[in-house]
């Protein structure tokens, strides 16, 4: 039977997100790849137990993770019954609705059906009473963003959710979104974005907007789903992501120039006692609207490595300009 590390809280970092009440862990372990019914459970066990006696808290799903949809949801709420139940005051649990979900007119986007229809399918699948962090995953462009806020609204007002995000919304459906929510008494506390130093489109507004609205960042694919790392300096791993399914990195995306970069990169790592991954870590934690940064995993060994950025997350003035030079060439 799992126990928890007694000392996991005494070295995570906890933000609080934007102007909430509700503190995140510096690193949070995403549900995205890894945790489909092809992966293995006990693989997944340990990767959880390990990522919670490190002091991660915050567990990072949606409704179409997998595969296939659904799986991972199914898998951590098989975790959740043998390890977690015990812990669940001291965990965020967050999924989203708003991809693809299954057949039919209902079953993808932001309307009020599909959201709140999907949102008891999750809690279903994860043996949940409620979930922490409730997200609309992404802006519908033919539903009015104020009957997806109805949406959010009703899943917090029933108790099947405790806090309200968005996810990919850009500025603008940001501002509308808050907005939209603030006049039904809802308030938006995170915006959840792709961010990392070879994705850099959020410095362009996003960040401002957060920050005037007092909601966090929450960032998902912080190293460039394995670019920002020393895995594919000498080629490609046969067991790479690459390998395995190339969808969300494709070997065109790893070209001589980006290499040549993160080699770069991987010098003043050392110089700073960090691997490449945890100065990128470090590189999008140092902003301050930003609460969470969420890491996927395939090994135990990927989770302790990223941990240990919260170690070192100051640089001098030199380091990033020398780090915007590399990215910028």
């Amino acid at each position: 039977m799992y126990t928890a590390d007694p000392n996991r809280y005494n070295n995570m970092l906890y933000i609080r997100c934007g102007k909430s009440g509700l503190k995140l862990p510096a690193i949070s372990l995403g549900f995205w790849h890894n945790f489909g019914d092809s992966d293995p459970f006990d693989n997944m066990r340990r990767i959880v137990q390990r990522a919670f006696d490190l002091g991660i808290t915050y567990f990072d799903l949606a409704n179409n993770y997998g595969p296939p949809p659904g799986a991972a949801e199914e898998n951590f709420g098989r975790i959740f019954k043998l390890d977690l139940k015990p812990y669940r005051d001291q965990i965020i649990v967050a999924t989203k609705a708003g991809y693809t979900m299954w057949e039919g007119p209902y079953g993808d986007w932001g309307s009020k059906k599909y959201l709140l229809a999907s949102l008891d399918q999750s809690l279903k699948r994860m043996n949940l009473d409620y979930v922490d962090i409730f997200y609309s995953h992404r802006p519908d462009p033919e539903t009015p963003i104020e009957e997806t806020m109805e949406a959010l609204y009703q899943a917090v007002h029933s108790g099947k959710a405790l806090y309200a995000g968005i996810s990919n919304y850009n500025p603008e459906q940001t501002k509308i979104a808050y907005l939209a929510a603030k006049q039904m008494g809802l308030k938006l506390i995170v915006n959840q974005v792709r961010y990392n130093m070879f994705a850099r489109d959020v410095e362009n507004g996003l960040f401002d907007t957060l920050n005037e609205l007092g909601m966090g960042a929450v960032i998902y694919s912080p190293l460039a789903q394995g670019l920002l790392t020393e895995r594919y300096l000498h080629g490609i791993p046969e067991d790479s992501r690459v390998r395995k399914s190339g969808v969300f990195l494709k070997e065109s995306d790893i070209t001589p120039e980006r290499i040549e970069k993160v080699k770069k990169l991987s010098e003043i790592a050392k110089r700073r006692g960090q691997t490449v991954s945890q100065l990128a870590l470090s590189w999008i934690l140092r902003n301050k609207v930003v609460a969470s940064v969420i890491v996927g995993a395939s090994k135990v060994s990927q989770i302790e490595d990223n941990v240990g950025c919260i170690n070192n997350l100051e640089f001098s003035e030199e380091e990033l300009r020398e780090i915007d030079e590399i990215l910028n060439s």
